[in-house]
């Protein structure tokens, strides 16, 4: 087992495209993306306005709108066709229309229409900037209803009651900065090194293949690809559990996210989804016994995983058929345990069967064994 350790930790540092997978590229994505969204939130989001009535009404209103955080008026257009192309060109990701005579039907009770436009190719942009102004047009709207109740004798209790009989009060729970990265970054960045390891699992065993020197490796192993398999990877898993640790402690630690049930848990499942990741690298190279099959196909599955592993969409609102077949990734499984237990703080309890999964992913190359093995001694490169 030592000379198989020694031999693969040789091959690592002699080869520059460990080092760049296994360390660049993660310690790349964790900054790259933690910065990204470092805001949590996208603020001052451009926004115009076709104000066709021009009144002091309209200006307090456009500029109340500006207020908001997600949005800042940018531009102001003579008409609807002058800002629509506006928004084509992608200048403005929305903008708001008050049609002439506004103020005057306000005060008349004649129920004056104003619109928004806003751009659905950016889902992030467009749904914020929907909010705020639905939300102004509200506002605007109870706020002329409110003077016109003034005006007829109403108290400011009744006046408001009549308006907002209900109040309701907002409380996210785990989150409640509604901070984008919070929810996306502890899941790209696992799923990130996840791919990773697809990746250079498959290649650390086909490039044996590729450059004949599976003979060796095997001799060295006396011919048991258990321990062949074991002394290949053990290098690996220690360095990528080092990488996964160092972005739960830059999460947890040096960015504050939450963490309710503490570091461990979240640790234990990060080694899991290392060995996890390992194990079906493993049984892809086992099941496609072709270095470009099976890394084509660990990219595949890899970049799937990202959309059904439920954190940009949740899996209850897919189909049946994606519902069942979201328990194949292993990512899924630890999105689980990062929302139970990071998130809402339960037990681990309620984490034992995302735990049991993962500890099934590990148990994948037992299936093709055989297969792998007549494929590494066998299987001869084509180029």
């Amino acid at each position: 087992m030592w000379w198989l350790i020694v031999r693969e930790m040789h091959r690592m540092t002699a080869r520059p495209l460990y080092f760049f997978c296994m360390v660049i590229a993660p310690l790349f994505c964790y900054i790259f993306f933690t910065t990204l969204m470092n805001s949590g939130l996208p603020t001052n989001l451009p926004v115009g306005v076709v104000d066709m009535d021009n009144t002091s009404t309209t200006r307090n209103i456009i500029r109340n709108l500006d207020a908001f955080q997600q949005t800042e008026i940018t531009s102001h257009y003579k008409d609807i066709t002058e800002a629509r192309k506006a928004m084509q060109r992608g200048e403005i990701y929305a903008f708001y229309y008050i049609p002439e005579g506004t103020t005057e039907k306000t005060l008349a009770s004649r129920q004056p229409r104003v619109s928004f436009y806003t751009n659905g190719s950016y889902l992030i942009a467009g749904s914020l900037l929907y909010k705020d102004l639905r939300t102004m047009s509200e506002l605007a709207s109870g706020a002329v209803e409110q003077q016109v109740l003034y005006a007829k004798g109403a108290t400011e209790r009744q006046a408001m009651g009549y308006i907002q009989p209900i109040v309701i009060q907002a409380h996210p729970l785990n989150n409640p900065w509604l901070n984008y990265s919070v929810y996306l970054c502890n899941t790209i960045l696992p799923g990130i090194l996840m791919l990773l390891i697809f990746i250079v699992t498959i290649y650390s065993i086909g490039s044996e293949v590729k450059e004949n020197t599976a003979h060796v490796w095997m001799r060295i192993a006396h011919n048991n690809l258990n321990m062949a398999l074991a002394g290949k990877l053990l290098p690996q898993t220690v360095i990528f559990f080092i990488m996964a640790t160092a972005y739960n402690s830059y999460l947890y630690g040096f960015l504050h996210f939450p963490c309710n049930s503490g570091i461990l848990p979240i640790l234990t499942a990060s080694l899991l989804l290392v060995i996890a990741s390992q194990s079906f690298g493993i049984f892809l190279y086992g099941l496609f016994p072709t270095l470009r099959y099976a890394l084509s196909a660990a990219s595949l599955w890899g970049v799937i995983s990202f959309s059904i592993s439920g954190f940009t969409f949740p899996v209850m609102a897919m189909h049946p058929s994606l519902q069942a077949i979201s328990v194949l990734f292993p990512l899924r499984h630890y999105f689980l345990i990062y929302v139970d237990q990071a998130l809402n703080g339960y037990p681990l309890s309620y984490s034992w069967h995302s735990y049991m999964a993962l500890l099934i992913f590990a148990l994948l190359p037992l299936f093709i064994m055989k297969r792998l093995h007549n494929a590494v001694l066998y299987y001869r490169y084509i180029p």
